[in-house]
């Protein structure tokens, strides 16, 4: 397995990108950096080159990204346009390609949320309509759009992982598969079997202690049954800590270490 880190919730208000921890990551042996494609996407071409070189310089690559649609794109309700929406992602995936990424992670709460009123169903077929369309455009650059469930207090749609893999299978595109984020799951109390029912639909992790969304450093037995779930159906891909932290110099080392161990128990 290949652990990573979120660089975008670490000084969001100083680094919304996340940039500012890459070369941290590399001297750590983390084996990847994920950064905030909707930033990423925003910067002019100048910023960008200057980060894709900060990247190269630093030895270890961006190979995922998150916050992929911001809140002003939407997707769902009476102002959705689709139109608008894909030349959104096409210019936020040639961003992740030149970068090397493999993984956008679809979340985007603020713009797939349904608008108070409007169908829930109708919204469900907005999404699936923009994520059949977005599967085409993702494949040239062999990356796979992996869809986050997010809990009831972030989102009001696709909040399950149930739910979240629901989606993929409507959209049927190989290139649209699932994300399983082990503080969202636990949130809503759902059970690991749905990792055994996933199976090779599980294409990226996110992790976090669950209380407080906090870089996990204290073990805690549901770890370690996570972890021998993803074993079980042969998961071997990438896991992002994405958490908040008030230390990432000294937190950041101690739960790579833990994940690292409980992921090497799993194996036995």
């Amino acid at each position: 397995m290949r652990f990573g880190c979120c660089g975008s919730m670490i000084s969001p208000e100083k680094d919304p990108s996340g940039i500012e921890i890459v070369e941290t990551l590399a001297e750590l042996q983390f084996d990847y950096i994920e950064l905030s494609l909707s930033h990423l996407t925003s910067m002019d071409e100048a910023a960008f080159s200057k980060l894709a070189r900060r990247i190269e310089r630093s030895g270890i690559a961006c190979e995922a990204c998150n916050n992929f649609v911001p809140a002003r794109i939407r997707l769902t309700g009476p102002d959705a346009d689709l139109g608008s929406a894909l030349e959104y992602a096409k210019a936020a995936l040639d961003r992740a390609g030149r970068l090397g990424a493999r993984t956008i992670v679809f979340g985007s709460s603020g713009a797939k949320n349904v608008p108070a009123g409007f169908p829930h169903d109708q919204a469900w077929r907005q999404i699936v309509q923009f994520l059949q369309a977005l599967g085409p455009l993702a494949a040239p650059y062999g990356i796979t759009i992996a869809i986050e469930p997010l809990n009831r207090q972030e989102s009001n749609i696709v909040t399950l992982a149930a739910e979240g893999l629901r989606l993929s299978r409507d959209v049927g595109h190989p290139n649209i598969q699932l994300l399983i984020d082990f503080y969202h799951l636990r949130r809503e109390n759902e059970d690991f079997g749905i990792l055994l029912e996933a199976k090779s639909a599980i294409r990226h992790v996110h992790f976090a202690e669950v209380r407080s969304r906090i870089f996990p450093i204290d073990d805690d037995d549901d770890y370690q049954t996570f972890f021998d779930y993803l074993q079980k159906i042969g998961y071997d891909g990438r896991c992002s800590i994405e958490a908040y932290t008030k230390n990432f110099g000294s937190e950041a080392p101690r739960a790579l270490a833990m994940l690292k161990a409980i992921a090497s128990r799993s194996k036995k």
